[in-house]
């Protein structure tokens, strides 16, 4: 019994008609659950919908939940331990906090209701779970997260190195260190939006020289991501050829 429903509450790899229409029923309750966040004013209706798709979550978590030896395809005690700390599970608590009115009530108090209103941007991620393309996303991360890593590393260091290094040269610009990343990341990623800039000569030959090496930088996980991307396809082609009844 909690076999079946495990294979049902897994992501459907084609194959199982009733794990597809569940799969297809929760992509479109997240999405229904997105919609309030959508206005800025708060309607009875939009209530009445958060609740009702809240607890769909809560049962479709606690599903999970008990059925997390089959997940970790370890049947002892652990299993059941570790799975509130992995990723998608904190990822589904998040997304159900914030509408539980106990939690809703106590942190009014604190203002902290429109943090907690935001955190529901986090049931968009659910999608992924769901979704076989973002499945596919997730692979390539998964697979590539090694280059990632080195590349996100090599961008705080130059983000943080550029940012001492315009903070000293131009000190009258920045009234903070924090302003200072904020110029190295926005230089980084070439956004410049012109608010903090520059003046002399030297900070102006700074930020060029940042500029230019951050798109290098930039490009290095776009590169990853698409061959990423083409072996992830190509190994899909592969399966299909082996096996027909894979859709």
């Amino acid at each position: 019994m909690r076999k079946r429903l495990y294979e049902i509450i897994s992501a459907s790899n084609g194959n199982d008609k009733l794990s597809s229409v569940y799969d297809i029923f929760m992509m479109a309750v997240i999405i229904i659950s997105l919609v309030p966040l959508v206005f800025k004013q708060s309607f009875e209706a939009f209530d009445i919908m958060d609740k009702i798709c809240v607890s769909i979550f809560i049962i479709d978590y606690i599903l999970r939940w008990i059925t997390a030896d089959y997940k970790f395809q370890n049947h002892s005690a652990t299993a059941y331990l570790r799975y509130p700390f992995s990723v998608m599970a904190i990822i589904d608590l998040v997304s159900i906090l914030p509408s539980l009115t106990v939690l809703n009530q106590g942190f009014k108090l604190l203002r902290l209701l429109r943090l907690f209103r935001a955190l529901r941007v986090f049931r968009a991620f659910k999608l992924f779970r769901y979704s076989k393309n973002a499945r596919i996303i997730m692979n390539i991360f998964k697979r590539q997260k090694g280059p990632l890593s080195y590349v996100l590393i090599l961008a705080v260091g130059y983000i943080v190195i550029s940012a001492l290094i315009i903070f000293n040269v131009e000190p009258d610009s920045f009234n903070s260190f924090f302003d200072a990343i904020y110029w190295a990341t926005v230089s980084l990623t070439t956004m410049g939006y012109g608010d903090i800039y520059p003046v002399t000569e030297i900070g102006r030959i700074v930020t060029m020289v940042s500029s230019l090496f951050g798109i290098a930088i930039v490009a290095l996980p776009a590169g990853i991501i698409t061959a990423g991307y083409m072996d992830e396809i190509k190994n899909i082609a592969e399966t299909k050829d082996e096996d027909p009844n894979i859709k």
